[in-house]
């Protein structure tokens, strides 16, 4: 296997920070691991033009110095589906080019981080959507999903429509598990979620307050996705 892509139940779950957390850890534990967010909607003006926030947070937090126009081929303005954004901007979205660069990032690396944008059924072009990228890149998927009530029909809706696209779903990571609000639904929904997905949840990560991608503040993020990451089920997973 030479990677994962992360897609969530939606938009806002945490993508960025579990791959910057996960880049981060396993980099430190001696693989040489890329990031890639393909596609960036609500991207940052800068001096050497758009940027994708989410890329740089990610990049910074693990440590990777690779060209922006690899790590995130396309950087559009309006903070919206890639493919109304892209129609809006009046840009024309190829998937050769965010083949390309990823194949030149998989020379860099032994293995990749791809973070998708949104849901597994957002729109990138035409009829193109995220899980189709998943399919294009050959990646397993893992799902970031939040805690409380909710989390158990979205994960399952995102499990099931990724295996009926063909894509493998390796693991789903519960994100923002805020300890000292959790009742029982909280407490509940991670083992009632693997039962009926038939999928490791291969880690549970805590709420940071500190974390704010926007600002590239990375908060605790190594740190806590490093202990909320259950590492022997989360290795087992590169090796089936």
């Amino acid at each position: 296997m030479h990677g994962f892509f992360i897609t969530g139940t939606d938009t806002g779950v945490g993508k960025t920070a579990i791959t910057a957390g996960l880049a981060a850890n396993l980099r430190q534990r001696g693989l040489n691991v890329g990031v890639m967010k393909p596609l960036q909607t609500g991207s940052q003006k800068a001096e050497q033009g758009w940027i994708s926030i989410d890329a740089l947070y990610s990049m910074q937090v693990a440590g990777i110095t690779d060209p922006m126009e690899l790590v995130s081929p396309y950087c559009l303005e309006p903070p919206m589906a890639p493919r109304l954004a892209a129609e809006i901007s009046g840009i024309n979205i190829e998937l050769e080019k965010i083949s390309r660069a990823y194949r030149e990032l998989c020379n860099r690396h032994e293995f990749m981080l791809v973070e998708g944008a949104g849901g597994i059924m957002v729109p990138i072009t035409g009829r193109f959507l995220m899980a189709d990228l998943a399919k294009l890149l050959d990646l397993p998927v893992l799902i970031v999903a939040r805690p409380g009530l909710g989390t158990v029909n979205h994960t399952l809706l995102t499990v099931e429509y990724a295996k009926s696209s063909g894509l493998r779903v390796a693991g789903i990571i519960i994100n923002d598990f805020k300890q000292s609000e959790a009742g029982t639904v909280e407490k509940t929904n991670p083992d009632l979620i693997e039962e009926l997905a038939q999928v490791p949840i291969v880690g549970i990560i805590p709420h940071d307050n500190d974390l704010d991608v926007d600002t590239y503040n990375p908060g605790q993020v190594t740190k806590l996705v490093g202990e909320g990451i259950n590492w022997k089920k989360f290795i087992s997973l590169l090796t089936n």
